[in-house]
């Protein structure tokens, strides 16, 4: 049995160590199958490998965790086996990658991954058509905007995020420093996500705070070289600066000139948007002091109710932390086993309604700050809201929301 103090039985739900949706299943479906094949498919090379690789090592645990734990009760304990797929670096691969993953595994009965937005757009038409569920952890609100019925987004949409991080950033820094700010730049690449987060921010958001957009810098990925993206920021003289960049050798070079331009946050600060910004390959590349106070908005972050998951990821991995693009792969697993579980059986369209009629507050649901697990009729996640965490002292430190809080936020002083 695995063992998880933190989350104490209402986490063993989630994992498949009480009766509760196993004792609802017919006696008959019990011992249907030996395996039950789930997919994963991320980017495992590429500008966006280092982000699959994080779900990868998290996702393998997750199955270990819960195959170790008795596998699928409903189906005589059945154990769970997970079938592995790159996207590659663009979305055509990704598409490519998902006709040959649905072709070569006619028995699937669910799957989770694709990391980036423009990637999982395009796979998506894929297991869409296969009516395959799919979870994912991606931001652009298209994702789940296109009135499909097998995909389920986990995380607050783009433009959700958009709406929501400027109001908390500049409450933030008027909070911190006594001073309101009043200007803002933009620094984003053109991909689906930061497309999504940028549109009502241009809409209405900035005028609704009463914001000037000094400096509005778009670039294709990858980033060759920031300095005339640096140049037109400092000459715009902002009050802070939101990034939407969505890889990290992107996230180095901005940092690096920043950072060479004398514009630290301690003199500018910076708000990154998604996962990537809190890895450790980041930390290792553009170093402590270069991160050091910049805040990024994303999705998820672990909270204390799954402090043992997290310390088993650490110890299992070596990885310094458990953090954004990792705990989205652990729940997904957990997820598409809880509704294999209520299902009875390895079928993906009943697999697919079992996950529509999903409502929890526990096992699952505690990987989520709101501790919510529910979906509604696009598929979005009832109740996913925006965290924030900070690089403090050399780590991303969550500063909201306070289900998770472990720090304040540092905002620089106005002089």
């Amino acid at each position: 049995m695995t063992h998880l103090p933190s989350i104490g039985r209402r986490g063993a739900l989630g994992l498949g160590l009480a009766s509760g949706a196993a004792a609802l299943t017919p006696r008959r479906t019990r011992a249907q199958a030996k395996e039950v094949k789930i997919a994963m498919l991320v980017p495992l090379s590429g500008p966006w490998a280092r982000q699959g690789i994080l779900e990868q090592m998290s996702a393998r645990m997750a199955v270990d965790d819960l195959n170790n734990a008795g596998g699928i009760k409903a189906l005589g304990g059945a154990k769970l086996r997970l079938i592995e797929y790159d996207t590659g670096d663009s979305a055509e691969k990704a598409k490519d990658a998902a006709q040959r993953m649905i072709a070569q595994e006619p028995d699937l009965v669910g799957g989770f991954g694709c990391w980036l937005s423009t990637f999982t757009l395009a796979a998506t038409e894929v297991t869409e058509r296969a009516e395959l569920p799919w979870l994912t952890l991606p931001y652009s609100d298209l994702i789940t905007g296109r009135g499909y019925k097998y995909v389920f987004q986990s995380s607050p949409t783009a433009d959700a995020q958009a709406e929501d991080e400027l109001p908390m950033v500049v409450e933030m820094a008027e909070k911190a420093s006594g001073k309101r700010p009043t200007k803002v730049a933009f620094v984003g690449d053109n991909t689906a996500a930061a497309v999504s987060f940028m549109k009502p921010i241009r809409d209405h958001v900035l005028k609704n705070l009463n914001l000037s957009l000094v400096a509005d810098e778009v670039y294709t990925p990858p980033l060759t070289d920031a300095t005339t993206i640096v140049q037109h920021v400092r000459s715009g003289r902002p009050d802070f600066v939101i990034f939407q960049s969505t890889n990290v050798p992107d996230d180095k070079l901005l940092c690096d000139k920043f950072a060479e331009m004398n514009l630290r946050s301690d003199r500018l600060p910076k708000i990154g948007g998604g996962g990537h910004w809190c890895v450790p390959e980041l930390l290792k590349v553009a170093g402590p002091e270069n991160l050091e106070g910049v805040l990024v908005g994303l999705a998820n972050w672990p909270g204390k109710a799954v402090e043992d998951v997290s310390n088993r990821f650490v110890e299992r991995t070596k990885e310094p932390w458990f953090g954004h693009d990792s705990v989205f792969a652990y729940v997904h697993v957990m997820i598409l086993k809880e509704a294999v579980e209520r299902a009875g059986i390895a079928e993906r369209h009943k697999v697919m309604q079992a996950i529509r009629e999903l409502d929890m507050t526990d096992g699952p649901a505690l990987f989520f700050p709101d501790r919510t697990l529910k979906y509604d009729d696009k598929g979005r996640r009832v109740g996913a809201k925006l965290c924030i965490v900070q690089w403090q002292n050399g780590r991303p430190v969550a500063v909201h929301p306070d289900s998770i809080a472990a720090s304040q936020v540092s905002w620089p002083k106005v002089s």
